[in-house]
């Protein structure tokens, strides 16, 4: 059984919400119209099963509801997305067997507040959360008490990547400009966060949490050599900060971290040496099988068969697949999904 850590849906009472906020519906809109089996669910279920032994963890895509939304009307929306998760995989849990709740870390009170209903009267795997917050990085410490939270409900929180064209990518230009912002963008932004998340020290203040980062982490198993040898001479090249007494005062070594207290997936779009790359960076407990259904240019089945076809391809033993398929996801949300 191959059960798929990390796919993107749109409840339908969600959507019809958000198309009634003006100027939000505007990006969803254009995606949903693009690509039906993100939010027709009859058409999500007949791709489902096109792919035998195969199921999905449903989680909510683009953008972060903090966007265009904001206070109770932020709650709301995330009731409406978790509560369509549940009914979906209330009535369909052969195809969809778990869900990941979505919470909103512009107010951390309600992002706990709402974790803990989903995750205890409504069966959520976890929760997600985007790396920064309308640009605030996730490790300040107003979000102190959600990662206290998560820890103690010892539950996932799923990572996904936020940056769009507003952030230029050179200091004299206004905006991002040929998609860089996604194509390389996200993939530092994932880094950049796990890096945060090291130096603050909330993990080493949290060290049970179970965060799990999406494309393999992004850039982070290409650049080993300068996680490694590179952050172990934190400070070297920094005058105004004192980091070599930072450096020191972790309880391990930077690499470290980034194997030992992450979870990453294997959506990297279908690309054989990145899953290659991300498979020996990671230890084997630490890799879930994903595709990010349906964003692929055959808008839905592309990514799952191609992320199959590369995991098959690497003749791994039947216990690294059976980690890799199900058996991890399994442990780390304590759920059973294969009987």
């Amino acid at each position: 059984m191959r059960i798929d850590a990390y796919t993107h849906f749109i409840p339908k009472r969600f959507a019809e919400a958000v198309e009634k906020i003006p100027g939000a519906g505007t990006d969803i809109g254009k995606r949903m119209r693009g690509v039906p089996c993100l939010f027709d669910l009859d058409e999500r279920r007949r791709i489902v099963a096109l792919f035998p032994d195969y199921a999905q963890i449903l989680s909510y895509p683009m953008p972060p509801l903090e966007n265009f939304a904001s206070g109770g009307q932020l709650d709301d929306l995330c009731r409406l997305i978790n509560d369509g998760f549940a009914e979906i995989v209330r009535q369909h849990a052969d195809q969809f067997p778990g869900f990941v709740a979505q919470v909103s870390l512009a107010s951390p009170a309600a992002a706990v507040k709402e974790a803990q209903r989903a995750i205890r009267d409504l069966g959520a795997c976890g929760v997600q959360i985007f790396t920064n917050v309308n640009g605030t990085p996730i490790d300040r410490p107003q979000y102190e008490e959600f990662w206290s939270a998560m820890e103690a409900l010892d539950k996932p929180v799923w990572m996904h990547p936020a940056r769009t064209a507003a952030r230029p990518d050179y200091v004299d230009e206004t905006k991002s400009l040929y998609e860089i912002w996604w194509t390389f963008g996200w993939s530092y932004e994932t880094a950049t966060a796990m890096a945060r998340l090291v130096f603050s020290k909330i993990i080493d203040r949290h060290p049970d949490l179970k965060i799990i980062v999406h494309h393999f982490g992004g850039i982070v198993p290409m650049l080993e050599g300068r996680i490694g040898p590179g952050w172990d001479q934190l400070g070297a090249r920094t005058s105004d900060e004192d980091y070599v007494s930072l450096r020191k005062s972790l309880k391990k070594r930077p690499l470290d971290y980034f194997k030992e207290n992450f979870y990453a997936d294997t959506a990297v779009f279908g690309a054989d040496a990145a899953t290659v790359c991300g498979l020996a960076f990671y230890p084997t407990e630490k890799v879930l099988f994903a595709s990010d259904c349906p964003f692929d240019p055959e808008k839905g089945t592309g990514y799952i068969r191609e992320t199959l076809r590369i995991l098959d391809s690497l003749n791994l033993p039947k216990d690294v697949q059976e980690k890799i398929f199900y058996r991890n996801l399994e442990k780390i949300t304590g759920k059973r999904f294969v009987k």
